[in-house]
């Protein structure tokens, strides 16, 4: 008699999940205390599955839809059960247990339309808004379901890390990013050095292109620096940082590079990016 592999749990599934589309916070889930991994895989699960809408659709109203489903089950409008999509089902559990706002995670949904289009950021406080209602809201989301007394505490410098990693997750897609028409850069770092959105997504002009990425991951390592001297980041809540510790290698070989980056790869390989995480976990500096 023959027995079937154990149903595998919406925990299991939500890592399964990040493993392929995000393999850094899957890592990252992997250092955090095992009690919390779960609503940590949600979380950022849910935000994968914001994050790739636009390679899923050609065009932005199917993506919109996709967007108004996360949107109905947060606030409470879900059509049919959230227990058939185990990301669905773990996010509203970790709502629940964590006590977690549903605003913030809505405003998340909102801030990733402009993903489906290819209208230009105008300016910096453009992008540190949208940083800031993703990756830094995600870092005070994970950081309130590690210890919510020691969240607020952090929340200077989660939203500052955020930025910087917004930044150099930008700065590795930005080859991607400029074959579809897209520009995250900020038109007035591109009008700083001479540039327009359409000659910087032509790409000749390299020498101003590259003082362009030179600025734009100058401003990755600026929010870095403030979010490093922001104070102490509880050790109950740092494992909500690890991923942010990849973010300056990447700024760093950006700034190097400049027009290049279209060229080479700023990405670590995944072994020196596994050993960053797994010392900074221990290090609890980021």
């Amino acid at each position: 008699m023959t027995t079937g592999a154990a149903p595998r749990s919406n925990q299991d599934l939500c890592l399964a999940t990040l493993r392929d589309t995000d393999r850094d916070r899957y890592l990252a889930c992997l250092l955090a205390p095992e009690d919390r991994r779960g609503a940590l895989a949600a979380l950022y699960a849910f935000n994968a599955e914001l994050a790739r809408i636009r390679d899923l659709v050609h065009e932005p109203l199917p993506g919109e839809v996709r967007m108004q489903y996360w949107r109905d089950l947060l606030e409470g409008q879900a059509h049919g059960s959230s227990a058939a999509n185990p990301i669905a089902a773990e996010l509203l559990a970790a709502i629940e247990l964590h006590r977690l706002p549903r605003q913030t995670l809505i405003d998340m949904i909102d801030a990733r339309i402009l993903d489906l289009y290819d209208d230009p950021m105008e300016t910096r406080g453009t992008l540190e808004g949208y940083a800031g209602e993703t990756a830094s809201a995600l870092i005070q989301l994970a950081s309130l379901v590690l210890s919510p007394e020691d969240a607020p505490r952090s929340a200077d410098a989660a939203g500052h890390a955020g930025v910087a990693q917004a930044i150099a997750g930008l700065l590795l897609l930005m080859p991607l990013h400029r074959r579809r028409g897209q520009l995250y850069l900020p038109l007035e770092i591109l009008t700083a050095t001479g540039l327009d959105r359409d000659s910087f997504l032509e790409g000749k002009d390299t020498a101003r292109i590259s003082a362009a990425i030179e600025a734009f991951a100058g401003l990755g390592r600026e929010h870095l620096a403030k979010a490093r001297s922001a104070g102490n980041i509880s050790p109950r809540v740092f494992p909500a940082f690890v991923p942010v510790v990849l973010a300056e290698p990447v700024l760093k070989r950006a700034q190097t590079l400049g027009a290049k980056v279209f060229e080479r790869s700023v990405l670590q390989p995944q072994w020196r990016r596994q050993m960053r995480m797994a010392r900074a976990s221990m290090s609890k500096k980021i």
